[in-house]
């Protein structure tokens, strides 16, 4: 049995050992763990011969495999770039899947070229929404209720949780108010499948003009711009407002050029794109605070200055969300400045 000493023993990993060499055909020379998620899932790299391999190890009372098979059938027939894989074991929570390498857009953004990365990212997201029927391809909706819950994060976990701000009846009565303005924006956009986490550290150099796509078993069917918000207002890295309007606006082009998707005028567009990010980034200010608080996962706190930024500056140009951007700008955040300097 390998006993790595990167690896803390226990026994899902010696179940997984177990398990691998049936499906290899033999045992492994090596297993290590690599980077995981914001899940209960686990990584590791899995060495046999000269090739490598990703195992996946999801305690199936946590975490579930039928819909990461699912939507990775779907994207990759698709033309989508996604794992391949080689077995799945529902009842124990394994899966054996094709290695993508180590270096993500993130990394590469640093000294890659970045309009040439995202408009791999871009035709990626395109094959998405326009090859896969959103109608018939069974991922459960982004509905309302589901919107709603995402959206309450953001006071549950963060002002209430992270920053101990007790809010007034006002204060939530107009945090209802705009969730169901953000809520009533989502649900009147067209319906796509949405892979909810179309992000830079999803999105892997493969070394061909199709990058890698990890994490998708969440998707969904829902609004259009969700996955451009996930992407071109990345909650790890920010770009020139100008650029990411201009990315926007080419990929609208696009969509009216299919004749597939109905088109919408620009000022549509680019309201669609404000209030489905500003319910994006809610929710994400939501989870990463929740990661610190419930699961000691403190790796996303840094995140969240940068994420709430996005929330203030849409907030800013949208007259009916005046009031929202006066409670963060002169509740929120002094308050979580107050934190950070502590």
């Amino acid at each position: 049995m390998i006993n790595s000493p990167a690896i803390a023993t226990d026994n899902r990993f010696e179940a997984l050992q177990r398990w691998l060499p049936s499906i290899l055909g033999r045992a492994p020379d090596d297993i290590r763990p690599i980077s995981g998620d914001a899940s209960f899932r686990r990584y590791f790299r899995v060495w046999a011969g000269d090739a490598s391999h990703i195992a996946m190890d999801a305690p199936p009372a946590k975490e579930k495999l039928r819909p990461f098979v699912r939507a990775a059938g779907l994207m990759e027939n698709a033309g989508v770039h996604t794992p391949r894989i080689f077995a799945a074991d529902e009842d124990q929570g394994f899966l054996l899947m094709s290695d993508l390498g180590d270096t993500n857009y993130l990394q590469q953004l640093a000294s890659g070229d970045a309009d040439l990365l995202y408009a791999d990212a871009l035709e990626t997201l395109a094959r998405m929404q326009l090859r896969i029927d959103a109608g018939g391809c069974g991922l459960p909706a982004y509905d309302e209720d589901l919107l709603l819950r995402e959206l309450e994060l953001f006071p549950d976990w963060f002002l209430g949780g992270l920053l101990s701000l007790e809010l007034s009846a006002t204060e939530e009565a107009l945090y209802r108010r705009l969730s169901l303005h953000l809520i009533e924006s989502a649900v009147q956009q067209p319906a796509v499948v949405v892979h909810r986490d179309f992000h830079s550290r999803n999105l892997m150099v493969t070394g061909e003009r199709n990058p890698g796509v990890l994490d998708f078993q969440d998707a969904v069917v829902g609004p259009i711009t969700y996955d451009l918000v996930s992407l071109l207002r990345d909650c790890y890295i920010a770009w020139p407002e100008a650029r990411v309007k201009r990315w926007l606006d080419d990929y609208r082009h696009r969509l009216a050029d299919s004749g597939s998707r109905p088109a919408a005028d620009s000022e549509t567009f680019q309201r669609w794109f404000d209030l489905m990010g500003l319910q994006r980034h809610l929710k994400a200010v939501g989870i990463f605070a929740r990661l610190h608080l419930r699961d000691g996962k403190d790796g996303y706190l840094p995140d969240i200055p940068r994420t709430l930024r996005y929330v203030l500056d849409v907030a800013g140009r949208y007259p009916e969300l005046g009031e929202f951007h006066r409670f963060l700008d002169l509740r929120v955040c002094p308050v979580l400045n107050e934190a950070a300097a502590a």
